[in-house]
């Protein structure tokens, strides 16, 4: 299957990478800085954009059979508080992933798997009151946006399936994991390369059309 991944050299976005081209997959990975993604493979192609630019994404979509999202602004939220300028526009999300949207229905794409965050919109009840301290007080704006770009994709038109995984982490894949939609998760982190798994497995059957799925270790 022919997969797009924007975000690609963010950590979900790499991790996705890795396992599409390990199941097979031919891979375009768009990135503004392609160096940073650290990946060579035959099925592999990098497109060279910014996903702020509608021209450059299109381009990324052509050809397509389906489209990963994992966008996202790594700069540490506390060095953000404190003043550090973001390594993205603050409504990355949102705005990035209408152009992908749009470029989607102008080429035909029907496929979108978007990861955005457990906690986003109706799960923030959810999450525990610790979590949702801190998230008010570092994370509340990158929140928003991904709210936003949840409304994006819902209103798409698109085959979407909206994927929100808790807490992080950079471990080897456990290969086991909870997915649901009734925002009920098992535990409070899950591995990026088993995120990765469950959206390479969406991507090519399809499952979960018009959901919104929790997704826990």
């Amino acid at each position: 299957m022919r997969v797009a991944i924007f975000g690609s050299t963010g950590g979900t976005g790499r991790a996705a990478v890795q396992r599409l081209l390990v199941d097979g997959h031919d891979v375009t990975a768009f990135a503004r800085r392609p160096e940073a993604l650290g990946i060579h493979h035959g099925r592999l192609r990098i497109a060279q954009g910014d996903v702020m630019d509608p021209a450059a994404v299109r381009r990324a979509v052509a050809g397509q059979e389906g489209v990963i999202v994992a966008l996202g602004i790594t700069t540490r939220p506390l060095f953000a508080r404190l003043g550090a300028p973001l390594n993205t526009p603050p409504d990355v999300c949102s705005a990035g992933t209408q152009h992908i949207v749009e470029a989607m229905q102008q080429e035909r794409v029907r496929r979108l798997v978007c990861v955005t965050a457990w906690g986003v919109a109706d799960s923030r009840e959810k999450i525990p009151w610790f979590f949702r301290l801190f998230l008010t007080l570092l994370l509340q704006e990158r929140y928003r946006d991904k709210e936003r770009q949840e409304a994006v994709v819902r209103r798409s038109g698109l085959d979407w399936t909206i994927v929100r995984p808790v807490g992080l982490g950079n471990g080897p894949a456990a290969g086991t994991y909870r997915a649901g939609t009734d925002g009920v998760i098992r535990k409070p982190l899950i591995a990026r390369a088993d995120v990765a798994a469950f959206v390479g497995t969406l991507i090519t059957d399809g499952g979960y059309v018009g959901k919104t799925v929790a997704l826990s270790g």
